[in-house]
């Protein structure tokens, strides 16, 4: 009988940036082979030495981020978008990283990286060394999504009810607290209202997730596409026990279960229903929070409050107005029991397809409206002003474009103004990412109050009616030869939130007179072009608390 091949890490560490050597006798050691969709997070090691197959299907990787990325990316697609193997696979050296925010959307090699706001880990990449085992896509330990006998994608037979277009993963209570006969209650009147949604290719998309000790994902969006096979489903699933740790199954559902590998479609509602019997035993307020940064809408079903004598066992007694999308009345409702659910059926049901109310749908990826106005005065010179144009992409590209998500326009200015592009004129990433390229330098005075009135009359004018929010973005090298603190003003009344960002010879009093609120927050200065770099991540930052602000 032949030896099984058992694989081994040879380990090393990272400090202060610096790659570590490999502990003796670790070179030339045969690297894991893994599967096109092993994440970071399936290698629990500090360094690792994989091998990646070849022929993955690039359009299916999941990657968040570029350079660094987040531990939930598929490592072959880092490898690959990061330019260290190319498609036909190959080596790669992996090294865990804390977690980080702002992970940046970037197309490279073919793959399109997404945005992340914020991961508990990360990894990087490099050419890995070669060894004798080949990569045959199976791999030691890797997360897959759930699997049995029934659960594979059904074809697809019907559309569906395109009226009411939602991705909805169902967080049932699976605890001690409910027990078994009110989980198969519960279980029924979930299947009602799958049924009654309408599932199809072209309607609803319906998964599971069960929460109680640890959290289940029983089946995911991606898994069925009719309601019979749905309700055949929920049928199968069986009950876990151990405490109701609904919080801890929220965020893991936030986090794990709306993912395009997983089945999530672009421009479509995420929901989170979340049943709850009694109340949970952990924290829900954070995990509302971290759903509501992944833009997911979640509502609370809860039956049978606590009662007086029993409050004294909540932890939180507002945890429905904690947790769920907004505390308004919208996103929570209540059953007094598990018996004779039926006539709750429909009403919930509408609220589930009444998207407009859907107000955690948007992030502040995918609904803004940034427009950036950029110096092309004679004191830049055209090596700077190509600088600049990089700082203006590095932002630009962080952000999820299209035509019914954020809007991206452009202003150079001297002492005339010329519209680069619009904010209707490029619905792609990659069409605005292009344009910004090839803008053409200028040269002449500067008049950056004269710009701004220019910039809020003529493109953001036409936008008035858009439910995106609004920011402009300057940059200037120089001081301004006319007044810039009133048409500042002007603009901050119309509703546009400016980050003004100075190189160089720009006057503080300038920046900070252009400034929104509070001014120390949203005005930047460096002395060198170069220094641009830093100051993306705090633009970006910037723009995402003050749509999470305004959301309130």
């Amino acid at each position: 009988m032949a030896a099984a091949w058992i694989p081994v890490l040879c380990l090393g560490g990272y400090g202060a940036g610096l790659l570590l050597p490999e502990p003796a006798g670790c070179q030339g050691a045969v690297p894991i082979a893994i599967t096109c969709f092993t994440r970071g997070l399936d290698i629990r090691k500090e360094k690792a030495d994989v091998l990646c197959p070849g022929d993955c299907p690039l359009e299916e990787f999941s990657v968040f981020g570029n350079i660094v990325y987040a531990s939930v990316s598929s490592i072959c697609g880092a490898a690959v978008h990061k330019g260290v193997i190319s498609n036909s696979g190959g080596p790669v050296r992996i090294y865990s990283l804390p977690g980080r925010e702002n992970y940046s959307s970037v197309v490279a090699n073919g793959i399109q990286s997404q945005t992340l706001s914020r991961w508990s880990a990360s990894f990087t990449v490099t050419k890995g060394k070669s060894g004798t085992q080949e990569a045959t896509g199976q791999a030691a330990s890797t997360a897959q999504p759930p699997s049995g006998k029934r659960l594979k994608k059904t074809p697809n037979k019907k559309a569906g009810n395109k009226d009411c277009k939602a991705d909805i993963a169902f967080l049932i209570d699976g605890s001690f607290n409910i027990g078994q006969r009110r989980f198969n209650l519960q279980k029924n009147f979930v299947g009602k209202v799958a049924l009654m949604l309408g599932i199809g290719t072209e309607g609803p998309h319906v998964g599971l997730v069960q929460a109680s000790e640890h959290p289940k994902i029983e089946f995911y969006l991606k898994n069925f596409t009719s309601a019979k096979d749905v309700l055949f489903a929920i049928k199968e699933v069986g009950f876990r026990g151990g405490n109701s740790n609904t919080g801890k199954a929220l965020k893991h559902t936030a986090q794990k279960f709306f993912t395009a590998e997983t089945g999530v479609r672009k421009g479509i509602p995420k929901v989170v229903v979340v049943f709850i019997d009694g109340w949970p035993s952990d924290d829900i307020e954070e995990a509302g929070i971290v759903a509501r940064e992944f833009g997911v809408n979640v509502f609370i079903v809860s039956v049978a409050k606590p009662i007086p004598e029993e409050l004294g066992m909540v932890q939180d007694v507002a945890f429905i107005d904690k947790a769920v999308c907004r505390n308004n009345g919208f996103f929570s409702y209540h059953m007094p029991n598990w018996f004779g659910t039926t006539k709750y059926v429909k009403p919930l049901v509408q609220k589930l397809c009444t998207h407009e109310q859907m107000m955690c749908s948007k992030t502040c990826y995918n609904s803004v409206n940034i427009a950036f106005l950029i110096d092309g005065s004679s004191s830049v010179g055209d090596s700077n002003f190509r600088i600049m144009l990089e700082f203006v992409s590095n932002i630009a590209k962080t952000f999820e474009i299209s035509d019914i998500g954020a809007k991206i326009a452009a202003v150079q200015f001297t002492y005339d103004q010329r519209t680069e592009f619009s904010f209707t004129d490029y619905s792609t990433k990659e069409n605005v990412l292009a344009v910004i390229r090839n803008i053409r330098y200028m040269s002449g005075g500067t008049a950056t109050g004269d710009a701004i009135s220019f910039t809020v009359r003529n493109v953001f004018g036409p936008m008035r009616d858009s439910p995106n929010k609004n920011f402009l973005v300057v940059v200037t090298d120089g001081q301004s030869y006319d007044d810039v603190r009133g048409p500042a003003a002007a603009a901050h009344d119309a509703g546009i939130t400016i980050f003004s960002v100075g190189v160089a010879w720009a006057p503080l009093d300038d920046l900070r007179d252009m400034a929104s609120k509070p001014k120390e927050s949203h005005a930047f200065f460096t002395r060198e072009f170069t220094g641009l770099e830093p100051i993306v991540s705090d633009v970006i930052r910037g723009i995402c608390r003050d749509f999470l602000e305004s959301q309130q």
